[in-house]
């Protein structure tokens, strides 16, 4: 969740105590390995979003594999489509029962969200506008839905 700690640990090898540098959303955090060579460094997300993770050991020229780290935040959500399949969507294309997307009032046509429910998450598209009734931030596609096995309106976790 956006404002909790994160928490990233790793090895280095050969191990001993070594300085580590981790770049995490714009963001250097320092460090040090223990003498088996294990570290590990908390970084608190400022806000909802995808960050990139990679670590470094000063004066090694090799860097860590990158690691996303989504940072969520909730919002309401309900589901569409049935008596829309075949209808146009404002962002291109048509709708039809095994489309990814979610619609929402604000976001660009094309912007890439990850969204979380209990255990399962999908990254989908902004593919239309709405929803136009209650007050919900995201419609999920019935193929959004059934991926993240949500009921007909919640609460889904957003990294947008």
């Amino acid at each position: 969740m956006a404002h909790r700690a994160v928490t990233f640990r790793g090895h280095v090898s050969p191990a001993g105590a070594r300085e580590i540098a981790i770049r995490v959303g714009g963001t250097k955090l320092r460090t040090r390995s223990n003498e088996n060579g294990g570290f590990k460094e908390r970084w608190r997300a400022p806000h909802a979003g995808t960050y990139t993770a990679r670590a470094r050991v000063a004066g090694v020229p090799v860097r860590s594999h990158e690691v996303l780290v989504n940072a969520y935040r909730p919002a309401a959500a309900s589901y569409y489509g049935p008596g829309l399949y075949g209808n146009g969507l404002a962002c291109g294309g048509t709708l039809t029962p095994g489309k990814l997307g979610v619609a929402n009032r604000s976001l660009p046509c094309g912007t890439h969200l990850t969204l979380r429910y209990g255990k399962r998450s999908v990254r989908v598209q902004v593919i239309d506008r709405g929803p136009f009734s209650g007050n919900r931030e995201f419609d999920l596609t019935a193929a959004t839905k059934a991926k993240l096995g949500f009921p007909s309106t919640g609460m889904v976790l957003t990294t947008r």
